[in-house]
């Protein structure tokens, strides 16, 4: 920032006052530019949704931005035997890289809001739209850092004694830099994993995993880790660079219709037929199935009883979770209610011989 005695000298000196006038002007004439342009902009983009986007979040940030680069062009006009006018150049220059930094920034996050707003996830075939929605925030998260790194390392290359170091923060922010820092930096580490998962796609917005024996939905994905959401409402939060480096289910890859299993264990005597039609008249009946696979087989067969599987499919994992537990609790139900002899039981041979045997 200006110091006090900079600010107090800049007022005494007569020579800036028909300088500080022309750059107050040129600042306001460059808000009401700003203000008229996107105003002209956001009549336009009313209707297209990613221009309406990037035009919404970029508000503020040009707010700033056209007014730092009107006072710097008009700082950058006058005289250069200004007193302190190389102070106040390097001030304001900084300020508009900031301004600059936070502008693009803001537009890629605009346009990559505007691209999820036009392929929403709500609706019920959305592999595609969770497909688009994975790949534009991390690649747009990405995008961001990079600028961000390219930013600060601007600012620091207007510092004579920080030219070096900005040089060089601004070399790794390439992607030759990334690939050279990948095997001593996490940050490095995670942003390389999270490029491999959106181009790749192991996995996307809203899929459902298995990782570690937990049972979740993707909720997020950052530049550094994944945000699952478990079935109980906990958040598990794994870093990037594991779903590259280990194995993890996923249930949505291809799509989300999934089969479910429903296991009854029951007594060898137990008739088949009745189970297999109740259990049709069950799932006809739900409103969970989506009516591409239903089957009930004997699939096993112990020492004690036998195993008899209801297969049901579903248009997703929670649809399927439903289903399950409504086949399970109504055929339980019927084969208390209609057969509890089909119940497993443990029999015991009652051995007489020793009894008979024995003298009266």
């Amino acid at each position: 920032m200006i110091p006090l005695r900079t600010l107090q000298e800049l007022q005494d000196n007569p020579a800036w006052a028909p300088i500080l006038m022309i750059a107050l002007l040129a600042a306001l004439g460059a808000l009401v530019a700003n203000f008229t342009a996107r105003a002209v902009l956001r009549r336009a983009a009313h209707r297209t949704v990613v221009p309406r986007a990037m035009l919404e979040r970029t508000r503020t940030a040009s707010a700033f931005t056209a007014p730092l680069l009107a006072m710097q062009i008009a700082w950058q006009a006058a005289p250069d035997t200004l007193g302190h006018i190389g102070t106040v150049r390097h001030v304001n220059g900084l300020l508009l890289i900031a301004a600059v930094t936070a502008l693009v920034m803001a537009a890629i996050s605009g346009i990559a809001q505007g691209v999820i707003e036009r392929n929403p996830v709500s609706v019920d075939d959305n592999l595609q739209a969770r497909r688009i929605e994975t790949q534009t925030r991390v690649l747009s998260r990405t995008a961001m850092v990079l600028v961000l790194i390219g930013g600060a390392a601007m600012a620091l290359m207007t510092f004579p004694g920080a030219r070096q170091l900005g040089a060089s923060l601004l070399a790794s922010a390439g992607v030759l830099g990334i690939v050279g820092g990948l095997a001593a930096k996490p940050v490095f580490s995670n942003l390389i994993a999270g490029l491999q998962i959106a181009l790749s796609q192991p996995l996307r917005i809203d899929d459902v995993l298995i990782v570690k024996g937990e049972f979740g939905r993707v909720e997020d994905i950052t530049g550094s880790y994944v945000v699952l959401k478990l079935w109980d409402e906990r958040r598990m939060i794994v870093p990037l660079q594991w779903f590259i480096e280990n194995p993890f289910e996923n249930w949505t890859h291809t799509g989300s219709e999934i089969l479910g299993s429903v296991f009854l264990f029951v007594d060898y005597a137990t008739p088949i037929e009745p189970i297999r039609a109740e259990a049709r008249r069950i799932v006809e009946a739900a409103p969970e199935w989506d009516q591409r696979v239903f089957a009930v087989q004997v699939t096993d067969a112990t020492d004690r009883c036998i195993q008899v599987r209801v297969l049901v499919s579903a248009a997703n994992a929670g649809k399927n979770f439903d289903l399950r537990c409504r086949v399970r609790e109504e055929l339980v139900a019927f084969v208390a209610r209609e057969y509890p002899q089909a119940l497993p039981v443990a029999r015991y041979l009652n051995d007489n011989r020793e009894a008979a045997s024995a003298p009266a």
